[in-house]
C-alpha cells in the first residue's frame, strides 16, 4: 500500500494532531543553548515520553499507535491486511514510535534525511516484526513512512526549527567557502586561475570605464573626467518594434512595453538592440553596465548584473581595418585590454552563461560589412545558448527594423532627454564643474524653459554638456543653432582652454585655432571617406606630415610628430583608445569637421553618392551649414538628382528627407530651389509606414506645410500623417494636430493621446487633450504636470497609464479626483497610491509594473471586483496572495519572475479564469495534478523548447487561442491533440511542426 493510499484512509487532519502529541513544546529561538554536552537539542529531548518534560507514557504511545491503525482500517472497502493481525501491527508501530527517543540526531538533521530515510532508521532501531503476513508488513512500513512525513512536517513548523536551520545553513556555507578557498589556493585548477583573473579583470574594468568625460567641463581648475557613479544619468528606452500605439489587441497582450530605464533593459530582456542618436548616451550606458557587473558595485537597481563578466567590444576598434571580427579567445586583446586571461577563459565564461556581452556601435562598422558583423554575432549566439546577456548599440537608421529579431533581440530606442532629465543633467554638470559654475545653473535652466530652439538642442547628454560649458564660459551668452554651438565649442577646446588655465605651451607647440582645425579636418575627412571611425596612429601621423608644408604655422614648427602629439593631448577632440590607434572623442565632432573639409574641397559628388547612407546623414546636413550660397545650391541639386535616380521608394524617401532636413541649415538658398526640394518631398507624403513617418519628421517643422488632411485621407494615411506631426516636437505642430481631435479612427486619436509627453503640457492639454474624444482611449500620464493638468481640466478618462515619473503624491491626488475603470501603473512610487482606491472603486482592470519585490499585497485595493490583473513582479507575500484578494478575476498576467507551485494552485482556484499571460519558464513549477480547464487564451513569453508546448497542452487542455511573444523557436507538434485550438500567433518566432496541426488551426507569424 502506497503512502498516498494510506492518506485516503487516514486524513492529515487526524494524523497531524496525533503526531504532534509525541513531542514537547519549545519556546522561540534557535535552540542552540541549554545543553552543555550537546550544543544542539537531540530528538531524545524532544519526545514527550522521555526526559524531564514527559507528558506521555509508553502506554499512551501504544494508544496513539492503536488509534492510527484503527483509523486506517475504518474506511469501507477491502482491508489493507487481515484484521486478526491488528494487535501485532499496533505493537510493532508502538515500538517504532518509541524508537524516536533513541535516535542520535536533531530535527534539522531529521528533515535533511527525508521521511523515507527517517522511517528506515526507526525500522532498524525497533527491529524487524516477526510472523507478519506480506500485507501486514507492507502496511506497517507504509504507515511508518506516512507518520514520518507528518513528523517532519511538524518539525518544520516548530518555532525553533527555522531559526536553527538558518544558523546551520550559514555555518555550512561558511565552512564550504573556507574549504573551497583552501582548495583553490592549493590546487592550480582552471577554476582557481579564472577566479584570480576575474578579480583583476573587474578592477581593470572599474578603472577603465569608471570615469566619464564631460565635454567642455575642462576649463579653469575643473577636472576633465568625472566619476561615473556620480555622472551617470539613467535615460529611458522604448521598444521600436511597435513604438506607436496600436489598438484592437486583447488586453492580455499588453505586456510591459512602455518606457523603461535603459540600464534595466537587460533585466527584462536577455538580448537587446539599443538605438540612439549621436550623443544620446549609448557608450556611456555600456560603461555603466560594465562597471555595474562588478562584485563591488553598490547600486541596488543593478544587482541583476552582479558578478557577471562584462565583455566590452567597441566595434569602431575591432573593425578599424576591415579585418574579421575576433573570436572569443581574442576578445580582450582586440579591444585593447592589456590583461592576458587564462587559456579558454572567455569560452568558459560564455559557456556557463555568465557573460555580459556589450557590443558597442554596429553603426560604426562600414555599411557593406554590417551583414558580416551580423553573421559573426549569429555564430556567437549559436555557440553560446546559455543565459548570457547581450547588448548591441547602433544609431537609429544604421540597421533596419527587426534586424536582429530572428535572433531573439528586443529592439529598443533611447528616448530624448525630457525636461526632468535635462534639468538633472544641468544640475549634475554644474555640481561637477565646481563652485564658480554654481551661479550659472539657474540662469541656464530658465533659458531652457523659455527658449524652445535651445531646448530642442539639449535633448541628449553630448549637446546638453556643450550648452552647459558654453553658457558658463560665455557668462550666459549662447550661440544659436547647432553649427554655431560647434564653432564656439571648437574655439573653447582648441584655444581658450589652455589660455584660460594659464597653461602656456605644455607640449612645446603653440598653434592658433585655424591650423589645428585644418589638420583635424584632414583626419576627419580620411575617416569619413573610408568609412572608418578609428585609424592607426602611424596613418594619422602620416596625414599630419603630408599636410604640414601647406600650412605655414605648422611648417614653421618643423616637427610634424610634435604637432601630432599636441593635437592628441591638448586639442580635446582626439583620443587614443589603444596604444596604436586614435579616434575622435565623439563622432559628432568628426562629422562636423569632415563636412567642413568636403565643402572646402568641393567634393559634392561624394555627398550625393552617400545620401542614402545613414553614416553620412549628419555630414550632409552640416555640409549645407558650412557652404556658401553657390555651394548650398550645388549640394541640393546633386541630392535631388540622387533621389531621382534612387532604385526604390525607401531609398528615394531617405534621400529626399535628408535633402529637406538640410534646407534649414543653409544660410542662403534660392527660393525656387527650396520650393522644388519641398515639392519633391511632398510627393512621398503621407508616409507608407511608421518608420517612414518618423523619418519624415526629421525634416523639421517645414514638413507641416506639406502634410495633407484630414480631408481626403483614409484612416491609415491619417495615422501616418499624425505620427509624423507628433514626432516633430515643436508647438508649431499643434494647429495641424488639432484638426484630427474629432477624427473617427480610434488609432489616430490614440496617437494624439500618446504624444502628449512630447509637447508643452499646458498648450497640448488645452488644444489637443481637452477637446479630444476619449472614448476607447488610454491616457498616458507621463509627469506630475500631466496629473495636475488632468485634475485642472476636469477630465475623467476611463483608462489611465501612469508612468514612473509621476510622484506618489500626484498619483494619490489624481486617483482621489477620479477612479478609472482600467489602470496601469509603472514604478515603485505607485504602490502606496493604490490605497486611494476603496471597495467602491470603478476599477476593473489593473496592471502593476513595479520592478522589484519591495511592495506588499497591502497596497492592492481589497474588495474591488477586478476582472483583469497583471503584475510584473510578485508582492513580498507572493503572487498567490495577490490572486486570492480578487476571486472574480477572468484574466491574469503572471509575474516576469518565476512563479511557484502555490501560485499555480491559487490560479486553479479562480472560478472564472479565462485568459493568462506568463513566462514559459513558469510552466516547470506547475504541479502535475493542476489543470486550468477554463483558460481559453494564453500568451507565452520566452518559449524556446519543445517542453513548453508539451506542458501547455497538459496544463491548458481547453485552449482556443495561443500567442507566443519574445520567443525564438517553438515546436507546435504537441498542440495537435488540443481539441478546441483555433488560432496560434507568433511575432517573429520560428514555428516547427505546423504541418502536424489540424486544418482548423490558423497559424499567423
Amino acid at each position: 500500500m502506497e503512502p498516498a493510499l494510506i492518506g485516503t484512509r487516514l486524513a492529515s487532519g487526524v494524523m497531524g494532531p496525533l503526531v504532534k502529541k509525541l513531542f514537547v513544546s519549545d519556546g522561540p529561538g534557535a535552540g542552540l543553548t541549554g545543553h552543555p554536552q550537546h550544543p544542539r537539542i537531540r530528538l531524545s529531548s524532544l519526545v514527550s515520553f522521555r526526559g524531564e518534560k514527559r507528558t506521555l507514557t509508553e502506554k499512551d504511545v501504544r494508544k496513539l499507535a492503536a488509534t492510527l491503525v484503527r483509523g486506517a482500517l475504518a474506511t469501507p472497502g477491502e482491508p489493507p491486511f487481515p484484521p486478526a493481525e491488528s494487535e501485532p501491527v499496533t505493537e510493532a508501530l508502538t515500538h517504532r514510535l518509541l524508537a524516536l527517543g533513541d535516535l542520535d540526531m536533531d530535527d534539522v538533521q531529521a528533515v535533511r534525511l527525508g521521511h523515507q530515510q527517517l522511517a528506515t532508521r526507526l525500522r532498524t532501531a525497533a527491529g524487524p516484526p516477526d510472523g507478519f503476513s506480506t500485507d501486514a508488513a507492507r502496511f506497517l512500513d507504509t504507515l511508518t513512512e506516512w507518520a514520518c512525513l507528518h513528523i517532519l512536517q511538524f518539525f518544520t513548523q516548530r518555532s525553533t526549527f527555522v531559526a536553527r536551520a538558518l544558523v546551520e545553513q550559514a555555518r555550512g556555507q561558511d565552512e564550504l567557502i573556507a574549504r573551497t578557498d583552501l582548495l583553490l589556493s592549493r590546487l592550480p585548477t582552471p577554476l582557481a586561475e579564472d577566479a584570480a583573473f576575474e578579480r583583476r579583470y573587474h578592477e581593470y574594468i572599474a578603472r577603465k570605464h569608471g570615469q566619464l568625460t564631460i565635454y567642455g567641463i575642462d576649463l579653469h581648475n575643473s577636472p576633465d573626467r568625472w566619476p561615473l557613479d556620480g555622472a551617470y544619468l539613467s535615460l529611458e528606452a522604448l521598444e521600436t518594434a511597435s513604438p506607436e500605439p496600436r489598438l484592437g489587441e486583447p488586453w492580455i497582450q499588453a505586456l510591459p512595453s512602455g518606457p523603461l530605464p535603459a540600464d534595466q533593459a537587460l533585466a527584462q530582456h536577455g538580448r537587446v538592440l539599443l538605438r540612439g542618436v549621436a550623443g544620446s548616451g549609448k557608450s556611456t550606458l555600456v560603461q555603466w553596465l560594465a562597471v555595474s557587473a562588478s562584485p563591488d558595485a553598490t547600486d541596488p537597481r543593478m544587482s541583476y548584473l552582479r558578478d557577471r563578466v562584462p565583455l566590452v567590444l567597441p566595434l569602431r576598434i575591432l573593425s578599424r581595418h576591415g579585418e574579421r571580427l575576433p573570436t572569443p579567445d581574442r576578445f580582450l586583446s582586440a579591444a585593447g585590454c592589456p590583461l592576458t586571461p587564462p587559456d579558454g577563459w572567455v569560452d568558459r565564461v560564455l559557456s556557463t552563461g555568465r557573460g555580459l556581452v556589450l557590443i558597442d556601435g554596429i553603426d560604426e562598422v562600414p555599411e557593406p560589412e554590417r551583414e558580416r558583423a551580423r553573421r559573426w554575432l549569429r555564430d556567437l549566439l549559436a555557440l553560446y545558448e546559455g543565459p548570457n546577456r547581450w547588448l548591441v548599440t547602433s544609431r537609429p537608421s544604421a540597421v533596419r527594423d527587426e534586424w536582429l529579431r530572428a535572433e531573439g533581440f528586443t529592439d529598443l530606442a533611447l528616448t530624448p532627454m525630457g525636461r526632468a532629465e535635462t534639468a538633472a543633467f544641468v544640475h549634475r554638470w554644474h555640481t561637477a564643474a565646481g563652485e564658480d559654475a554654481a551661479p550659472h545653473e539657474q540662469a541656464l535652466l530658465s533659458a531652457l524653459r523659455t527658449k524652445q530652439d535651445l531646448a530642442r538642442l539639449a535633448t541628449n547628454p553630448l549637446m546638453c554638456g556643450l550648452i552647459c560649458a558654453l553658457h558658463r564660459d560665455r557668462r550666459g551668452f549662447l550661440p544659436r543653432g547647432r553649427k554655431a554651438l560647434y564653432d564656439a565649442a571648437l574655439d573653447m577646446l582648441l584655444v581658450r582652454r589652455d589660455r584660460e588655465r594659464d597653461m602656456g605651451t605644455p607640449t612645446g607647440v603653440d598653434l592658433t585655432e585655424a591650423p589645428q582645425i585644418r589638420l583635424l579636418q584632414r583626419l576627419a575627412y580620411w575617416l569619413t571617406v573610408n568609412g572608418r571611425h578609428v585609424m592607426d596612429r602611424t596613418r594619422a601621423l602620416a596625414l599630419v606630415t603630408e599636410a604640414a608644408p601647406a600650412i605655414p604655422d605648422v611648417a614653421a614648427i618643423g616637427d610634424p610628430e610634435a604637432v601630432f602629439r599636441h593635437l592628441l593631448h591638448r586639442s580635446g577632440l582626439l583620443r587614443a583608445p589603444t596604444a596604436d590607434t586614435i579616434d575622435f572623442v565623439h563622432r559628432t565632432f568628426k562629422d562636423y569637421l569632415a563636412a567642413k573639409a568636403l565643402v572646402e574641397t568641393g567634393s559634392f559628388g561624394l555627398l550625393a553618392g552617400h545620401a542614402a547612407d545613414d553614416e553620412w546623414e549628419d555630414v550632409i546636413r552640416l555640409a549645407v551649414a558650412h557652404g556658401r550660397p553657390r555651394d548650398c545650391a550645388d549640394i541640393v541639386r546633386d541630392l535631388l538628382a540622387a533621389a531621382e535616380a534612387a532604385p526604390d521608394r525607401r531609398t528615394r524617401l531617405r534621400v529626399l528627407c535628408v535633402t529637406a532636413a538640410s534646407l534649414d541649415q543653409a544660410a542662403e538658398l534660392d527660393p525656387a530651389l527650396r520650393q522644388e526640394a519641398l515639392a519633391r518631398t511632398a510627393e512621398v507624403i503621407p508616409a507608407g509606414t511608421p518608420e517612414e513617418a518618423r523619418e519624415l519628421a526629421g525634416v523639421g517643422t517645414v514638413v507641416l506645410d506639406l502634410l495633407p488632411g484630414p480631408e481626403g485621407l483614409d484612416d491609415e494615411q491619417a495615422r501616418m500623417a499624425v505620427i509624423t506631426a507628433t514626432h516633430i516636437e515643436s508647438d508649431a505642430a499643434l494647429p495641424y494636430l488639432a484638426r484630427f481631435v474629432r477624427h473617427p479612427s480610434l488609432e489616430v486619436r490614440s496617437q494624439l493621446v500618446w504624444a502628449w509627453h512630447r509637447f508643452d503640457t499646458t498648450a497640448y492639454g488645452d488644444e489637443i487633450i481637452t477637446p479630444l474624444d476619449m472614448a476607447g482611449l488610454q491616457l498616458t500620464v507621463a509627469s506630475d504636470d500631466h496629473a495636475d493638468a488632468i485634475v485642472r481640466m476636469g477630465l475623467h478618462p476611463a483608462n489611465l497609464d501612469v508612468r514612473r515619473e509621476v510622484s506618489e503624491a500626484r498619483l494619490s491626488r489624481l486617483l482621489a479626483h477620479h477612479s478609472p475603470t482600467e489602470l496601469r501603473l509603472w514604478g515603485e512610487q505607485s504602490a502606496g497610491a493604490l490605497r486611494q482606491l476603496g471597495a467602491q472603486s470603478a476599477l476593473r482592470n489593473l496592471a502593476v509594473h513595479i520592478g522589484n519585490r519591495s511592495w506588499s499585497v497591502g497596497c492592492l485595493p481589497p474588495g474591488v471586483p477586478l476582472n483583469q490583473l497583471r503584475l510584473l513582479h510578485s508582492p513580498s507575500e507572493g503572487f498567490a496572495a495577490a490572486l486570492r484578494l480578487f476571486p472574480t478575476l477572468r484574466t491574469i498576467g503572471a509575474p516576469a519572475s518565476a512563479i511557484a507551485e502555490e501560485d499555480w494552485r491559487a490560479m486553479a482556484e479562480l472560478p472564472h479564469l479565462e485568459a493568462i499571460a506568463l513566462d514559459a519558464d513558469s510552466l516547470a513549477a506547475c504541479p502535475a495534478d493542476v489543470r486550468l480547464e477554463g483558460v481559453k487564451h494564453a500568451v507565452v513569453g520566452g518559449a524556446s523548447e519543445e517542453m513548453t508546448t508539451n506542458r501547455l497542452a497538459e496544463v491548458f487542455p481547453s485552449l482556443r487561442r495561443l500567442t507566443f511573444i519574445d520567443s525564438v523557436t517553438v515546436d507546435l507538434s504537441h498542440l495537435a491533440n488540443l481539441p478546441h485550438l483555433e488560432h496560434v500567433t507568433s511575432a517573429g518566432s520560428e514555428l516547427r511542426g505546423r504541418d502536424l496541426l489540424p486544418p482548423r488551426v490558423r497559424v499567423d507569424v
